[in-house]
């Protein structure tokens, strides 16, 4: 449905103090790689496990958006099974596309070498599916390979940036999977990077900053830019700029300070979406999240007029959609806003859904656009093994006018699903958020959700 001005408007006023970040409250999310795609952003990440001690951590995952608080869950594509020569920590990672297939770069521990490894699968679209691109590390045996970013040129030449406490350096060639020439070692200078490595440093003498691990590397314009994780622990975020890949680089200061994070670390990532730029980065922000539970937040921003950036500071409010939603148009469950209490599973029959309900949770969707003529009824589809539960709908706030309510009965299993159909109570006309609000027997779960739509 092509959208009015009437409804962008009402769709940025109905984004006023509304709270975005962490942008996703399923999982804990971490070191968020963006990536702009057709009408869509991809944003691909690790995952802390719950409860985690360490970075423990055994699979990447995907989530995109058309609007930016409207995120879909892809579930996890790529995991530590993807590498028959990986064993554990399935750490920071990127994806990028060329020519139509999309190299998601990761690192992790190597069997081979009993150290950190990178590593790339490849797909045929996003989401995956993802394969091992070469059986084997592109590049294997130091415990400095980690977080690895990657940059296409103008020129279609491909360079690769990775590292802690240095970083590390090569050219891709044109299959994306293999190297060209030699790993580099980029000078860790004090004018690029406002101090040398740690035991380069002098006991007396003053630093402006440290890279510490993290790198992310983008061109624009023509100006190369690598965004790092600085300053030792706790973590902020610093940057220095080039003119060729290589460098020579300048250290230029820290784009987010030291904030109140809720993580010691600090990971960043960088895309421009439909004529806005995007700064994303991790909090330890959600209920039981901290230093090894951290997820993705996002903030909006502009460049300075000389190239530069600005100074980013860490919000709970997030970013504002840029554009709406069809509620017409079937919508996966697991698309959301912001949810509270539930989880989400997938398997390869049903793909990804909403799990874990149970009464008082809930699942919000932004900027839904119903237009100038009122649906009359909501479906969706729904399972439960135990005795189901009931789906108040409304609109607005949590507390905003029911316009109806689904009633999920038992359907013999948690994934036999049945579609339900129910009437609204009211119409409803023009932009609004949508409130799932779900009730129940206390305790128990009630049912699984899949896709809804309005007709």
């Amino acid at each position: 449905m092509k959208k009015t001005v009437l409804s962008i408007l009402m769709a940025a006023a109905s984004a006023a103090g509304f709270a975005q970040n962490p942008i996703v409250q399923t999982n804990f999310t971490t070191d968020p790689a963006p990536m702009a795609d057709g009408d869509r952003m991809y944003i691909y990440t690790g995952h802390d496990e719950d409860n985690a001690t360490f970075f423990w951590m055994n699979e990447w995952r995907v989530y995109s958006s058309a609007d930016m608080v409207n995120w879909t869950d892809h579930g996890s594509p790529l995991s530590l099974r993807t590498f028959s020569w990986a064993d554990g920590r399935a750490w920071a990672a990127q994806t990028i596309e060329r020519n139509g297939k999309y190299y998601w770069y990761v690192c992790a521990h190597s069997k081979l070498s009993n150290a950190m490894a990178i590593g790339v699968a490849v797909g045929d679209s996003p989401t995956g599916p993802f394969k091992d691109a070469i059986g084997k590390p592109l590049a294997d045996g130091n415990w400095d390979y980690i977080d690895p970013t990657v940059m296409l040129d103008d020129d279609g030449q491909a360079y690769l940036y990775w590292g802690n406490p240095r970083v590390y350096f090569c050219k891709l060639n044109k299959d994306m999977i293999s190297i060209n020439g030699e790993v580099e070692k980029i000078p860790m200078t004090t004018e690029g990077f406002g101090g040398p490595v740690g035991n380069e440093r002098k006991k007396d003498e003053v630093y402006k900053d440290s890279y510490t691990e993290g790198p992310w590397i983008l061109k624009r314009n023509k100006n190369y830019y690598l965004l790092y994780a600085a300053g030792g622990v706790p973590e902020h975020i610093s940057y220095s700029m080039a003119k060729k890949p290589r460098g020579p680089w300048k250290y230029m200061g820290q784009i987010m300070p030291l904030s109140n994070t809720g993580s010691f670390t600090n990971h960043c990532g960088v895309a421009d979406f439909k004529g806005h730029s995007y700064f994303m980065y991790h909090t330890g922000k959600l209920p039981r999240g901290g230093g090894f539970g951290r997820s993705v937040a996002i903030e909006e921003f502009k460049y300075n007029a000389d190239g530069t950036f600005p100074t980013i500071l860490p919000t709970d409010k997030g970013v504002s959609p840029i554009g709406t939603m069809n509620p017409r148009e079937r919508v996966e469950a697991e698309t959301m806003a912001f949810s509270k209490g539930v989880k989400v599973e997938s398997n390869d029959e049903t793909g990804v859904y909403v799990c874990d309900i149970h009464r008082g949770d809930s699942i919000v969707v932004r900027v839904l656009d119903f237009g100038k003529t009122s649906p009359s009824t909501f479906t969706a589809s729904v399972a439960s093994a135990l005795q189901g539960g009931i789906m108040d709908v409304r609109i607005d706030s949590s507390h905003g006018p029911l316009i109806c309510t689904l009633n999920a009965p038992y359907t013999g299993g948690w994934e036999k699903w049945q579609t339900i159909t129910a009437n609204l109570n009211t119409k409803v006309e023009g932009v609004h958020d949508l409130y799932f609000i779900f009730r129940g027997n206390e305790g128990a779960k009630l049912f699984n959700f899949d896709w809804w739509k309005f007709q």
